[in-house]
């Protein structure tokens, strides 16, 4: 069982609302690439790896993911606190209020809402391992672009914090494949691949 601190892993404190850029931050809770889907891949797959260190690096990051779907619902709760109905208006919120009001639901800065069609879990440990490489650079990209949008400091420095853990992630998923790898021996590949001969060819 985890123990749960009741403290963010990076102080969220926003000073300035801005509606308009809380939705886009919104895509980093439930669009594609985001931290909801982070948590809920890697949680999945962990309970069909077949190696015990690299299932705590799956149940290690995909915890912390889950800390980070909180760091971003506290930067959208920030963001769009007390707004007027004018503000609203003005920062382009109106379709997500007339929805929501300011409650944070997951979706994508489009609008789509969350779904776990964006993600896989295989129960092929390399196949899995890659996938969770690439959601790591995808996340580590939609970081990139909040950052290119926006100029305000309290806003950035947790957006830099997230996007430096999404780096630190990829190393590691990086390091759970290079011990997969070390670890499928002969039987164990063609008992994960049965399509192929030992000669690699189907």
């Amino acid at each position: 069982m985890w123990v749960y601190e009741k403290r963010l892993e990076f102080p969220v404190n926003i000073k300035t609302t801005d509606a308009k850029l809380a939705t886009a931050i919104m895509s980093q809770l439930g669009g594609p690439d985001g931290e909801a889907g982070a948590a809920t891949r890697y949680l999945s797959q962990r309970y069909s790896c077949p190696y015990d260190t690299v299932c705590a690096v799956m149940t290690d990051i995909g915890t912390e993911e889950l800390n980070h779907a909180e760091m971003v619902c506290a930067l959208i709760t920030q963001l769009t606190r007390n707004l007027t109905p004018e503000q609203v208006v003005e920062q382009g919120f109106t379709d997500y209020y007339v929805d929501h009001t300011t409650g944070v639901w997951p979706q994508a800065a489009s609008g789509e809402p969350f779904s776990t069609a964006t993600l896989q879990s295989t129960g092929d440990v390399i196949a899995d391992l890659h996938e969770d490489l690439a959601a790591e650079q995808k996340a580590r990209v939609t970081y990139d672009n909040i950052l290119r949008i926006t100029d305000d400091p309290d806003v950035k420095e947790v957006i830099k914090f997230l996007r430096a853990r999404e780096i630190v992630h990829f190393q590691r998923f990086g390091e759970a494949l290079r011990i997969s790898l070390d670890k499928l021996d002969e039987k164990n590949f063609y008992a994960f691949n049965p399509s192929f001969d030992k000669c690699g060819s189907k």
